[in-house]
């Protein structure tokens, strides 16, 4: 794809819908796109549905940085430019149309989760939001945790495992491919149940509360940070 091709797909906008028009949901992918190394600088929101074991719906938001503060290298990574966003809602806008959603489909996927959740959980706290109360689940562990003899675990290899076309860091895309991993996973193991397969992987889960977090976490990570008898990363 040509780099002007490109760029203009990271800007084509997908609103968000009513809770109603995505029936029975049992999770949300999401992916943050942002504008500099301040993690709270988001720039662009995808999401994707879970719904009858399948990708549902998809959204994306453009959203105006709180500082308008771009670095190139962010740039360069996702195309997305401060005029692109200038005269776009900044993030509070889109929580109020996203919350609700949460609310209603207490899942979240993220792929590589402690960036996403820890990109919201910075913009909520610069906005004086609360944290929601939902779990979450890492798709690069429950990656490795499926295909373990895979290259490494990063969205473009196991979205090419899984036959997904990504258009990688378009938010909605990646949010899409997160989805399709955890469908994915689920289908070679015979599941239907996402959580239900958690044990058998030996993954936990990550909670948000408002004044809370625990990050979701393997079996591996568990063990190391009992063995160095600290506390350990997702109760941080």
């Amino acid at each position: 794809m040509a780099q002007a091709d490109r760029r203009l797909t990271m800007l084509v906008q997908q609103a968000i819908p009513a809770v109603d028009a995505v029936p029975g949901a049992t999770a949300i992918a999401l992916d943050f796109e942002t504008a500099s190394q301040s993690p709270g600088s988001i720039c662009s929101v995808g999401l994707a549905w879970i719904a009858d074991g399948q990708v549902a719906r998809t959204a994306h938001c453009l959203v105006r940085p709180h500082d308008m503060r771009f670095d190139p290298w962010h740039v360069s990574i996702h195309g997305i430019q401060p005029h692109d966003v200038e005269f776009e809602p900044e993030f509070p806008s889109v929580w109020e149309e996203l919350l609700p959603h949460l609310e209603a489909t207490p899942l979240l996927l993220a792929h590589n989760a402690p960036f996403d959740i820890g990109v919201l959980r910075a913009a909520l706290k610069h906005y004086d939001l609360a944290q929601p109360t939902l779990s979450y689940l890492c798709t690069v562990k429950i990656a490795r945790a499926a295909w373990p003899d895979l290259p490494n675990h990063k969205l473009p290899t196991v979205a090419e495992h899984i036959g997904f076309e990504l258009r990688h860091h378009a938010a909605d895309s990646d949010a899409a491919a997160c989805a399709g991993i955890a469908l994915r996973a689920m289908m070679d193991a015979g599941s239907s149940d996402l959580m239900a397969l958690l044990p058998r992987f030996g993954i936990r889960p990550g909670r948000l509360e408002p004044g809370y977090h625990e990050a979701c976490s393997s079996a591996a990570e568990r063990r190391t940070a009992f063995r160095r008898h600290r506390p350990p990363p997702w109760l941080r």
